[in-house]
């Protein structure tokens, strides 16, 4: 087993066999025990091996029927972590396949369901519409684009977030469908009249402002800034440890797919996706995740000032990082001006000392994060 898991077992030894001449049954046995295989050991597979399997699975999969591929789409559904490349591979694959990752799979971002309710069939979004939970984001390109029976289903989903983008869009479909109309009123949990006038309200406070500056007014980007502000309020709540399982996951998928960069960190700050905020930062600071946990929880503001300048962000950036984080507290306005006074007199120099004097010395404590030491800032 331990062979297998590093790479060098039998299971890698057979796809090699098959290269020079793949029979498409012995490929697809082949991509089964693979795929069972790696949802056995995933808790013990480091990235490198994770990058294996996904590589084998991703050229497996252009070799065997849509029966096997959905076989394997079946086995990485409910793992938090998974290949990241061989999932969006199968999640973007005829429905008979994608379905069970649609529905269930947390390694899928909203980024990536977007991309999918936007490019693919309406029994996709019909998937996407089952799934727990569905985000407002998400939701609101549902309504846009899919079918009533869609829509339907999405409004019958307990777990799917009704907030301004998605209520807006619907409460504008129920005006030509009854269906809808009759559905939404079944949706005890949801008021719409505060959304019809939350959103009224705030749409003609923000018009009147930029028409006041002689702005143009782009209605899209008014309903982004109203889910980030509800994301951002979502995280002054603290820290969540589900949805931090569910954030590092599908921030590691998007690394496992190459995708994961600097823009990236400026998108989750941008829709104040907090829980992934903390994920890039872990990952770009190459540090267990507990540790960054650890920080969040003890609201550590001087490790972070000292990690993410020796990364030498932009104080803008710092400043969007610091106010998307989950801290488990919230912090004050006092603290965050505090937090940025303190970041911009520090040196890049001194704080990668700083850093690495850290990190030499948590790993000379065995790299345990519960005996990571805090780090000081004057």
């Amino acid at each position: 087993m331990v062979e297998s898991v590093s790479g060098k077992g039998s299971a890698f030894s057979s796809f090699n066999a098959l290269n020079n001449d793949p029979d498409s049954a012995e490929c697809a046995e082949l991509m089964r025990n693979m795929a069972k295989l790696f949802s056995h050991v995933v808790d013990r597979c480091d990235d490198e091996q994770i990058e294996k399997y996904d590589e084998v699975l991703c050229q497996l999969a252009e070799l065997v029927e849509a029966e096997a591929r959905a076989d394997v789409a079946r086995l990485l559904a409910p793992l938090s972590r998974a290949p990241g490349s061989v999932v969006i591979k199968l999640a973007h694959d005829e429905i008979e396949v994608a379905g069970a990752l649609l529905e269930f799979s947390s390694v899928l971002s909203d980024d990536d369901l977007i991309e999918i309710v936007q490019e693919l069939s309406n029994d996709h979004r019909f998937a996407i519409a089952g799934r727990s939970p569905v985000t407002d984001r998400v939701g609101s390109e549902i309504v846009k684009r899919a079918d009533t029976r869609t829509v339907l289903r999405l409004v019958g989903n307990k777990d799917a977030e009704i907030g301004q983008e998605t209520g807006s869009g619907l409460l504008a479909r129920a005006a030509d469908d009854k269906n809808i109309a009759a559905s939404i009123g079944q949706r005890k949990d949801v008021d719409w009249k505060q959304i019809h006038s939350q959103l009224s309200e705030a749409s003609a406070r923000a018009l009147h402002s930029l028409a006041d500056a002689h702005v143009h007014v782009d209605k899209e980007k008014l309903a982004e800034a109203q889910s980030v502000v509800l994301n951002r309020i979502r995280n002054e709540t603290g820290f969540n440890a589900t949805e931090w399982k569910v954030a590092w996951g599908q921030v590691k998928a998007l690394a496992d797919r190459r995708q994961f960069n600097l823009g990236a960190l400026e998108r989750f700050c941008r829709f104040g996706y907090g829980h992934h905020v903390a994920s890039a930062l872990a990952i770009l600071l190459r540090i267990r995740p507990e540790v960054l946990v650890k920080w969040l929880a003890t609201q550590d503001t001087g490790a972070l000032i000292v990690a993410v300048r020796a990364m030498n962000f932009k104080p803008e950036l710092f400043q969007r990082v610091f106010a998307s984080l989950p801290w488990r507290e919230k912090i004050s306005t006092q603290d965050a001006a505090i937090a940025v006074k303190k970041y911009n007199s520090l040196s890049q120099k001194d704080a990668q000392d700083i850093f690495e004097m850290w990190r030499s010395h948590s790993f000379a404590k065995k790299g345990s994060p519960e005996r990571q030491q805090s780090i000081n800032v004057a």
